[in-house]
């Protein structure tokens, strides 16, 4: 069986799965701007025993270079069992089951952060799960379900204790959902209890951070979400160091590279829509973003939304041109 430790520390920070985003072309760009193996976002165990359309669509595999985590998203052993082994089958290396989802309408179904309230009945269905797959199997876990019941040391020894490999702690509660500070002290505190590879997540915006976060909690690794989002070249060490002008072609290049794997791997429908989001998500934060955000969704087509984010990157480098003669003529 592959072993998480060693997979781990060989490419210890890695982009988290988020729902509406990382979907295949992001997982690739994410790996070649340096993170280590991605996981799917979450694809529902109901939906795809149903052969859901779309949820196949999230099921696709895709050419990446490290082993491919796939996400399962239910909460009983009769759905996430054969939807588990239907991943593996078609060449998924581990199987995470998501336990962190906050979002009422997935944990009003008893999934997501749903399955940390009832310890016992989580622990059957990862003990099924267990015995049924020959390949690793993670969790992803908060927390805990709200401040007052913060279980994710014992959620994490039952999980070791039925044969989980490794588990990623985002430390908020359900109940916090993304906001306020996310206490690292209980990712600490989940290290310190179980003797299986613990991934931190929650509050890293840099390779920096990530390394800070390994450092004052002893993780393994670190996922690195809502940062990378527009932001992919988050995870190469070299972006930092390079020169002005050198950084914003590699990030053209990155975006450029991107709407082609889009184009290439997404339906039509899914590869406009994905197009669009994606170019919001790496303008985002620039002059002129909200309106920008409205031009690009009102975009017919792939080409004329490139056009459009294209036209706003030119504006911005004759705005730096101008400053840069500005500043030498001073």
């Amino acid at each position: 069986m592959l072993s998480m430790q060693d997979l781990l520390a060989a490419s210890p920070v890695r982009l988290a799965p988020m729902a509406a985003f990382t979907n295949g072309p992001f997982r690739i760009i994410a790996e070649r701007c340096g993170s280590g193996f991605t996981t799917s976002e979450e694809i529902d165990a109901d939906a795809l025993i149903r052969d859901n359309a779309r949820t196949e669509l999230l099921a696709q595999q895709y050419p990446l270079r490290q082993p491919v985590a796939m996400q399962l998203l239910g909460s009983s052993a009769e759905t996430l069992v054969p939807a588990a082994l239907r991943l593996v089958e078609a060449g998924a290396d581990i199987i995470d089951i998501n336990m962190g989802c906050p979002v009422p309408k997935v944990v009003r179904k008893g999934k997501g952060a749903a399955l940390m309230r009832d310890v016992g009945a989580t622990a059957r269905i990862l003990a099924a799960l267990r015995a049924a797959l020959d390949v690793p199997l993670t969790i992803k876990i908060r927390g805990g379900w709200d401040d007052h019941t913060l279980n994710a040391v014992e959620v994490a020894r039952m999980a070791r204790n039925v044969g989980v490999d490794a588990i990623t702690v985002h430390p908020r509660s359900r109940s916090q959902r993304y906001a306020g500070r996310a206490p690292w002290d209980v990712i600490a505190d989940v290290v310190a209890a179980v003797d299986i590879p613990v991934t931190g997540n929650g509050d890293v915006t840099s390779l920096a951070d990530a390394r800070r976060m390994m450092a004052e909690t002893g993780c393994a690794a670190v996922m690195v979400g809502r940062a990378a989002l527009g932001r992919p070249w988050l995870f190469d060490p070299e972006h930092a160091t390079l020169a002005p002008e050198a950084r914003a072609q590699l990030e053209r290049q990155v975006v450029a590279d991107h709407l082609a794997l889009i184009e290439e791997h997404l339906p039509p429908k899914e590869a406009l829509i994905q197009a669009k989001k994606q170019l919001a998500a790496y303008a985002a934060g620039g002059p002129g973003a909200r309106a920008l955000r409205g031009e690009l969704f009102a975009a017919p087509t792939i080409g004329a939304a490139r056009a459009i984010y294209e036209r706003r990157g030119a504006i911005a480098d004759e705005s730096r041109t101008e400053r840069d003669g500005v500043a030498a003529g001073a």
